[in-house]
């Protein structure tokens, strides 16, 4: 068997999921969602995005349901922005980019936030993990296996 297996690069995963995320404003645009920021205002003042660009990225993840509007205020109408199942199932993609950034892009004290689980203080992290055994598995741990080849 190859080491990599042969695949229609237009079914690739990744390449699908670059297609519904793949610029810098959507990816900080979910980061700040994920941090609480929910209203257009908070977005915007946040990133210091132009707000033509702002709403050209809502909606394009409320369209692929990522995120999902949500009325806050009938007169003028305004919307919250919330994550979907589709966009909270994006929190290991998010963790695993800050986590990267935090080792190799930042400044020498680390990166500028710590995400810590509520409930016991400790940091969190982005781990790839066996689905069967829940064993924590490294990349060089894995092999790529097309789905309609056999094993």
């Amino acid at each position: 068997m190859p080491a990599y297996p042969e695949f229609d690069p237009s079914a690739c995963s990744v390449a699908r999921t670059l297609d519904v995320l793949g610029d810098t404003w959507s990816i900080l645009v979910l980061r700040d969602v994920f941090l609480g920021a929910h209203r257009f205002d908070q977005i915007q003042e946040h990133l210091g995005i132009a707000r033509n660009v702002l709403a050209a990225r809502l909606k394009r993840l409320v369209e692929h349901r990522v995120l999902e509007k949500r009325l806050y205020e009938e007169h003028p109408p305004r919307f919250e922005y919330h994550l979907t199942r589709k966009g909270l199932d994006l929190q290991p993609v998010l963790l695993g980019l800050m986590q990267w950034g935090d080792r190799y892009a930042a400044d020498a004290s680390g990166g500028p936030v710590v995400l810590e689980h509520r409930a016991c203080g400790h940091p969190v992290r982005a781990v790839a993990m066996c689905e069967a055994c829940h064993e924590a598995v490294s990349p060089r741990q894995t092999a790529a296996q097309a789905r309609n080849q056999p094993r």
